[in-house]
Parts: C-alpha cells; sequence; structure tokens
C-alpha cells in the first residue's frame, strides 16, 4: 500500500461508504433487526440478516464503481458484525438499553457508531491508496 493517497479518491469513498452505512444501518435496518440483534437470545438471525444487508449495499456501491476492490464489503460486513454482535452483547448482558434508563445507552450507540466510521474511514484509504 501507498503512503500517499489521493485525497479525492479517499473524500469519494468515504461518501460511497457513509451513504451506504446510512442506507443500510437507518433506511433499510428493520425494528425486528435493530432489537433483535441486542437480545440476549435469539440475536444470530437479526443480525445476520441486517449484516447481510450491509453486505448486499457495499458489494452493489463497489462493483458498480470498482469492481475490484469486491472483497471489501466481505471485509465490511465482517467487520459490522462483530462490532454490532459486541454492542449487542453489552447491551443484553449490561442493561444498557433505553428501557433500563442505563446512562451509558448513547455512549454505546456512539462508540457503535464511531467504529463503523473508522471502519469505512480505514476501507477508503486502502481503496483510495490502491485505485
Amino acid at each position: 500500500m501507498s503512503s500517499s493517497v489521493p485525497v479525492g479518491a479517499l473524500v469519494g469513498w468515504m461518501l460511497v461508504l457513509t451513504v451506504k452505512h446510512l442506507i443500510a444501518d437507518f433506511v433499510l435496518q428493520t425494528s425486528w433487526m435493530a432489537m433483535g440483534k441486542d437480545q440476549k437470545t435469539g440475536w444470530a438471525l437479526p443480525l445476520l440478516a441486517h449484516c447481510l444487508v450491509h453486505l448486499a449495499v457495499a458489494m452493489v456501491l463497489i462493483l458498480i464503481i470498482a469492481p475490484r476492490f469486491w472483497f471489501v464489503a466481505v471485509v465490511d460486513f465482517l467487520i459490522h458484525i462483530t462490532v454490532d454482535r459486541a454492542k449487542g452483547y453489552v447491551a443484553a448482558n449490561f442493561g444498557v438499553t433505553p428501557e433500563a434508563g442505563h446512562p451509558w445507552f448513547w455512549t454505546l450507540i456512539g462508540v457503535d457508531q464511531a467504529l463503523h466510521h473508522l471502519t469505512g474511514f480505514g476501507l477508503s484509504i486502502f481503496m483510495a491508496a490502491n485505485g
């Protein structure tokens, strides 16, 4: 990987992956996915469905723009499922829910979103540097 990254390509990939994240995490995520993935039991199917939406949206966008980076959608999927499972585990096992009035609920959401955006940033650097 090059030590220099074209700024235009970096910004472009960041925009693409941010739009992907907004679509997959907010527009296409159902209540069943959002609430189900954070349960103590029965979390696997809603989590998998949610992360497969991320995979599908990322794959479509990447295949349109730069098909040689198709594997980046798979990497994004694997990181997303890991981050969301960790958040779900903490929420379910430590009662970090809005219903419980836990003071760390919004912090947990913020950390989750920050990790997803850092993932997008890292993947954008990779694609911009190797484009």
